[in-house]
């Protein structure tokens, strides 16, 4: 279902703006990393990126690639920073910084290959430091988000 709705997310807003505005995908890779402990965001977003890799077949290599590298960077600083407590509870900080962290890298690294590796875009400073706020400020939103999704969901379990 996660995934189902990052596709979304991805397909029904146009490009660029689906590049900008990926809250959503940080919000459910969150969960799923918490939900599917260790590699839910993997999951997560690998079946996004098939779905999107589907969709606009032309850029399927990058496009899986990325998804799967975003959700693997999401899983593994998750588990680094010990994000789930025992009890089940999830420390915001810790999957704020996760998700963040994730995307700001994915984000960069997906500007590199582009820019760098196949020279598609020429070096511009200005857009790689608006890629790095961008980022920055989507992972923090999804990571926030996912943190209080979680809490509220929690306690219709516990009750």
């Amino acid at each position: 279902m996660f995934a189902v709705l990052v596709f979304i997310s991805k397909t029904f807003i146009p490009t660029p703006v689906d590049k900008v505005l990926i809250v959503v995908q940080a919000l459910f890779l969150g969960l799923g990393s918490i939900m599917l402990a260790p590699l839910g965001g993997t999951i997560v977003s690998t079946i996004a990126g098939v779905l999107t890799s589907a969709w606009r077949p032309s850029f399927a290599p990058f496009t899986l690639g990325f998804a799967v590298l975003y959700g693997l960077l999401v899983d593994t600083f998750s588990m680094l920073f010990r994000v789930k407590a025992e009890d089940g509870s999830v420390r915001a900080r810790r999957l704020v910084a996760a998700v963040t962290l994730a995307t700001a890298v994915t984000g960069m690294a997906s500007y590199y290959t582009t820019v760098y590796v196949l020279s598609l875009l020429p070096r511009n400073i200005v857009l790689e430091a608006a890629i790095l706020v961008i980022g920055i400020i989507n992972g923090v939103a999804g990571g926030y988000l996912a943190t209080m999704v979680w809490a509220k969901a929690l306690k219709h379990f516990v009750s």
